[in-house]
């Protein structure tokens, strides 16, 4: 069983994915654990799914490789689930395809997780702007912020930036709280961190370099998602429709940490 799983969520990816690809990889073979690397191929509709395919064959890797695809576009979140739940790594990490987070930041986020003191960790843009090298267009930005107050107050969530795309799981805690999640399209980050802080979970918010990259698919109607998704989450909520992966979640958490004894990830 692997040390870490890296997934990397894709849509539309074609023209970079294999960049990517060999990005990720070059860096995991520099680290000292074994690891896997999982792409999600989100119902594209170009050949983004050739494309990985054709690399991962061009370049057999003693990295274990894996590509998921389905042919309808489901959103990020739904994605990101897919490749966590066919994750076995101990710890997890999803990471956008345009790597607006470098790849280089990996061990931020795991070697907190891996030295047994949190369970999530996750990457953040808002506690030191200074690390953001190029900035969104300020209508992104000032949008992104307002969803975040918006976000703090229907939640509770005491955190200042749940929707950088560069975020690290201790899967046998939270692998329940996956499983339970529904949210697919903007809102998904929230949810599972909302329900991962509800479950009691250690949680750490982690500031990284970041970049905006040029493609996006953050846009005016995935901020529309996003609001209507915090009201389906704070509906579910009320229902007690997260209660049996809520318990499930503290049960795993109860249960002795089984993590490597080499905790170091440091480049």
């Amino acid at each position: 069983m692997p040390v870490l799983s890296v997934i990397i969520p894709a849509y539309n990816e074609a023209t970079r994915v294999g960049r990517t690809i060999e990005q990720v990889l070059t860096y995991l073979h520099a680290q000292p654990f074994s690891s896997e690397l999982i792409v999600v191929s989100d119902g594209s509709t170009d050949n983004t799914g050739q494309v990985v395919e054709g690399y991962f064959a061009a370049h057999p890797d003693t990295i274990a490789t894996r590509l998921i695809s389905y042919p309808a576009n489901r959103g990020k979140g739904y994605a990101v689930r897919q490749g966590l739940l066919a994750a076995t790594g101990t710890v997890a990490l999803f990471s956008d395809a345009d790597l607006s987070t470098p790849i280089e930041e990996l061990h931020k986020v795991v070697d907190p997780i891996l030295a047994g003191q949190y369970d999530v960790v996750f990457g953040s843009r808002a506690l030191d702007r200074s690390l953001i090298g190029v900035h969104q267009p300020w209508v992104r930005e000032y949008s992104g912020r307002v969803f975040n107050q918006i976000m703090q107050w229907a939640t509770g969530l005491p955190y200042a930036d749940t929707q950088c795309g560069f975020k690290a799981f201790r899967m046998a805690a939270c692998r329940p709280i996956v499983e339970g999640a529904v949210l697919d399209r903007f809102g998904f980050d929230v949810e599972l961190l909302y329900l991962a802080h509800r479950a009691g979970l250690r949680l750490l918010e982690q500031p990284v370099r970041w970049n905006d990259a040029a493609g996006s698919k953050v846009g005016f109607f995935s901020g529309l998602d996003g609001f209507r998704e915090l009201r389906q989450l704070r509906r579910r909520a009320r229902r007690g429709h997260y209660d049996a992966a809520l318990n499930r979640t503290r049960l795993a958490q109860a249960r002795p940490v089984d993590l490597p004894g080499n905790s170091s990830t440091a480049p």
